[in-house]
């Protein structure tokens, strides 16, 4: 088995839900276990995207994206105008949450998933570290690292990239000894660090 998928938004099964909501089962469709996706498209203006609801229960974190047309939300007594594009985050399960279509065609795609169950990636910190340094603030850079490291002291690739960060900033002894630690950690590491331009001052 291929180890990807890929499928049409507009090829998914549609089901009928609720009032007026259609419903397209994404984490079904895929097996997903990490997370729940689902997309919700309304053929007609006026039509529900987002049904009304809390995660009271499941207490759940939801993440909304306008992928097509346009929506409007409810969030507790406010209401969001969303076009495509908008997305839309609650943290708050307790948030009473809706949105109905504002043009036809309108579709929503839904993540959720329990607080803590995801562990956040490195590559997210030190993406992040490198796009900042080369906007010209390698100190933003060295501080998004520093900062992934506080909840990651033994990661070996955060201590790799925070050598390089060091590096750029002319900080050659902090280098040093956060390469020591990351090849003590990982020794391919130290391979790493061979070709590597960032580090060049430390051969």
């Amino acid at each position: 088995m291929k180890g990807w998928e890929s499928v049409l938004l507009s090829d998914l099964e549609s089901l009928k839900g609720p009032g007026t909501l259609r419903w397209s089962p994404v984490r079904r469709r895929f097996g997903i276990t990490a997370f729940g996706i689902n997309a919700y498209t309304a053929a007609e203006a006026g039509q529900d995207v987002v049904e009304e609801h809390t995660e009271e229960t499941l207490r759940h974190e939801e993440l909304y994206v306008v992928v097509a047309g346009h929506a409007m939300f409810s969030l507790g007594d406010e209401e969001l105008d969303a076009p495509a594009g908008t997305i839309v985050f609650l943290r708050d399960p307790t948030v009473k949450r809706a949105a109905k279509a504002v043009e036809p065609g309108t579709t929503v795609l839904a993540v959720g998933g329990e607080p803590g169950s995801h562990e956040p990636s490195e590559w997210e910190s030190f993406f992040a570290a490198y796009a900042y340094a080369d906007e010209g603030d390698p100190g933003r850079g060295l501080a998004e690292i520093e900062a992934a490291l506080a909840e990651k002291p033994d990661s070996a690739v955060l201590l790799y990239h925070l050598a390089c960060m060091n590096a750029r900033l002319g900080r050659l002894d902090e280098a040093r000894t956060a390469l020591d630690r990351a090849v003590g950690l990982d020794p391919k590491f130290a391979k790493w660090a061979e070709d590597d331009d960032d580090l060049e001052p430390l051969r």
